[in-house]
């Protein structure tokens, strides 16, 4: 039985990789395919790099601490999102129209975290379990409070009407303390399963190797894949006559996301569903702090010179109603429990605005 998981875990490595390498395939005849094609080959292609940078991550947890392990393990599940937001970003310094595109990007794979992977986890659990809420432990207070901090100053930039190298001082000064404080805990042997477990399994040197093979090959195919993908997207939104703002806010985020979401799931359903939440909350700071305050750094670094990115109604709009679903989330968590209740209310309220 041990033989036949180990084999299952290996072949769901191989498969991500296939879905990673199909897009290298496809590379050399990209800028020939139609769009839906390309934009359809490179999101598997970020599906399948998510999953690799998943599994590696959480084999990373047998070497480095608890609460930083989470913290890791969301940055990598988000990079993702990261690469195609801060081609956005980069792309604006040239052509002020990408900055809706960098701020829709950004929103959006806010408020799915949130408004559908928090839901998820507790309905996931409640359906395995039968209990109708999860318990956080103390050590979830840590990301609660750089949460509480990144969301009160996010409130902030829609008035402003921009985001510039001020608010990236901030933002990634609350991201710096955040790693601090996750980084003070003591090393523990983690839970792994599935390919994790298999990867974790590894002799020290040979599973440190493969762990660093499996995060340059997924970076190398994340970097290929964000440019032809965010293109594509919205040249998709033109042919088809679909508002490339949607297209961008809601669709491109599905790609990096659903594997963390999933991930997320599959700790509910082994009865662990604080550790999908830690994942969970973990990527929300780093996504409401690093990835903000990245996207003026690219801005700058693309112009030249010390210049902001300039908001308009509508996206300071969007960004208005992330920081308050962000802050409605905190509030219901500050007694640390999530109740299938709160989750179907943040569940309800997301596909309003969804629809």
């Amino acid at each position: 039985m041990a033989v036949d998981w180990g084999l299952r875990a290996w072949g769901g490595i191989a498969s991500a990789v296939a879905l990673m390498a199909q897009w290298i395939f496809l590379l050399r005849w990209a800028e020939h395919a139609p769009p839906l094609v390309v934009v359809t080959s490179a999101g598997i292609a970020i599906f399948g790099a998510a999953f690799l940078l998943s599994w590696a991550a959480e084999a990373a947890q047998i070497d480095i601490p608890p609460s930083l392990s989470f913290a890791f393990l969301a940055f990598i599940a988000v990079l993702p999102e990261y690469a195609v937001d801060l081609y956005f970003a980069w792309q604006a310094g040239s052509d002020p129209t990408y900055t809706q595109y960098a701020t829709a990007n950004m929103t959006g794979a806010n408020r799915i975290l949130i408004g559908a992977g928090w839901p998820l986890v507790v309905l996931a659990f409640w359906w395995k379990s039968g209990s109708g809420y999860v318990a956080l432990s103390e050590t979830h207070t840590t990301e609660l409070r750089f949460l509480v901090a990144a969301t009160l100053y996010s409130f902030v930039i829609p008035f402003k009407g921009t985001l510039n190298i001020f608010d990236s001082l901030i933002l990634l000064a609350i991201f710096a303390a955040y790693l601090a404080a996750a980084a003070r805990s003591g090393v523990v042997e983690p839970e792994l399963g599935g390919p994790a477990e298999t990867i974790g399994g590894l002799p020290t040197v040979r599973r440190r190797w493969l762990t660093t093979v499996l995060f340059a090959a997924c970076g190398v195919t994340i970097l290929a894949a964000a440019e032809p993908f965010a293109e594509s997207l919205l040249e998709v939104g033109r042919v088809a006559n679909i508002d490339e703002f949607i297209l961008v806010q809601w669709v491109a985020p599905l790609a990096s996301e659903s594997p963390e979401f999933i991930v997320a799931t599959l700790f509910a359903l082994k009865l662990k569903p604080g550790d999908g939440f830690s994942t969970l909350l973990s990527s929300k700071v780093n996504q409401w702090t690093l990835l903000i305050g990245a996207l003026p750094l690219a801005f700058v670094a693309a112009v030249g010179g010390i210049e902001p990115m300039i908001l308009d109604h509508r996206q300071a709009q969007e960004i208005m109603l992330t920081a308050a679903q962000s802050w409605f989330a905190v509030t219901v968590l500050c007694d640390l429990r999530f109740g299938i209740r709160e989750a179907l209310v943040l569940l309800v309220l997301f596909s309003i605005q969804l629809a």
